[in-house]
């Protein structure tokens, strides 16, 4: 799953002009208040910020460049000093900017979350962005995103890349997703809801044949996911305490690809239960030396998590995941101590 985009806030259709969707408003000259940016005004800050340049951030929010300029040149007159400067790569906030950005973020969410707070839990609208693995959006949201939505037609569902830096945690803090599939850590500022265990297996050729595998066989040329993530970070923590020199590992970015050389006898790996289903041909899947887990919960911030929009997700995803056919991992609440997820 590919990088997908970051919006700004959450919209509602705009019954007034035919459903067309969210009207910034950014055409009145009158301020709400005396010395206050309005919510026009942060959004803006908030998608040049995001998009890193005042045409992407201006397509994002269906307004014109110019349009944009002036909120922002509005804005900065309001601080009496410049948000953001222009360079070769992009748009970036200055400093003042940045420390403009917690609070513009909490701001247009706020106002967002007023309304959202205020819907009935059968008659919700609006969009709900979810940030995901791969192998979870491939795997765990499926089913529950039809149940959802044959519940709530009048929500839009956005997902987001779940991988990026940071991760999907991130994202939740920044306000940029209202909810993230996550390896569970001990983060205090977030709302974790359990969802499954997934267990990391060993994935060699087929010809190794089934035999228990052994700390050596991770001294093999490794292939594994690239970069500072979540799970990698697990797996290669995991690697060290088996005393595996972490020199004879190989970063690779696309699952289909180490899969394909593992099978050709390039490597060995080591993934998730959920990144391999179904398991290719010419490959065998087989449980680590010692048990290794990722524990999948829902993050949400905690004084959102009981909005109405967000509450009947968490609800349809759990409900989901304890459906026969859903091809998920033991519940959180049966590990560990269970049986091995490879049989």
């Amino acid at each position: 799953m590919g990088t997908l985009p970051l919006p700004t806030c959450i919209g509602f259709p705009d019954a007034g002009r035919g459903g067309r969707g969210l009207h910034w408003g950014m055409t009145s000259t009158r301020p709400t208040s005396v010395g206050l940016p309005s919510l026009a005004q942060l959004r803006a800050l908030l998608a040049v910020a995001d998009a890193g340049g005042f045409s992407e951030a201006a397509a994002e929010l269906g307004v014109s460049q110019s349009t944009l300029s002036e909120a922002i040149s509005k804005l900065e007159a309001l601080a009496g000093r410049p948000l953001l400067r222009r360079g070769r790569t992009g748009t970036v906030p200055t400093p003042a900017g940045e420390r403009m950005l917690t609070h513009a973020r909490a701001a247009v969410q706020a106002a967002g979350d007023a309304l959202l707070a205020a819907q009935e839990d059968t008659q919700l609208r609006g969009v709900l962005r979810v940030a995901s693995f791969r192998s979870t959006a491939t795997h765990l949201l499926p089913p529950a995103l039809a149940a959802f939505r044959a519940q709530h037609p009048g929500v839009t569902v956005r997902l987001m890349d779940g991988e990026t830096v940071g991760g999907g945690q991130e994202l939740v803090r920044r306000g940029q997703a209202d909810a993230a599939i996550v390896i569970e850590e001990n983060w205090t500022d977030l709302r974790l809801t359990p969802l499954v265990m997934d267990e990391y297996l060993f994935v060699a050729p087929a010809r190794r044949g089934s035999h228990p595998v052994t700390p050596d066989d991770l001294g093999e040329p490794l292939l594994l996911a690239p970069g500072p993530n979540s799970c990698n970070l697990r797996v290669r923590g995991y690697l060290r305490r088996c005393g595996v020199q972490q020199g004879r590992v190989t970063e690779i970015g696309e699952d289909s690809v180490i899969l394909g050389m593992v099978a050709h006898g390039l490597g060995v790996s080591v993934m998730p239960r959920l990144a391999l289903e179904p398991l290719p041909e010419g490959l065998v899947a087989l449980p680590l030396p010692e048990r290794l887990m990722r524990p999948l919960a829902l993050a949400t911030l905690p004084h959102r998590a009981n909005l109405p929009v967000i509450r009947a997700f968490t609800d349809a995803l759990l409900a989901a995941l304890h459906r026969p056919h859903v091809p998920a991992p033991d519940p959180a609440a049966a590990l560990p101590g269970g049986a091995s997820l490879l049989h």
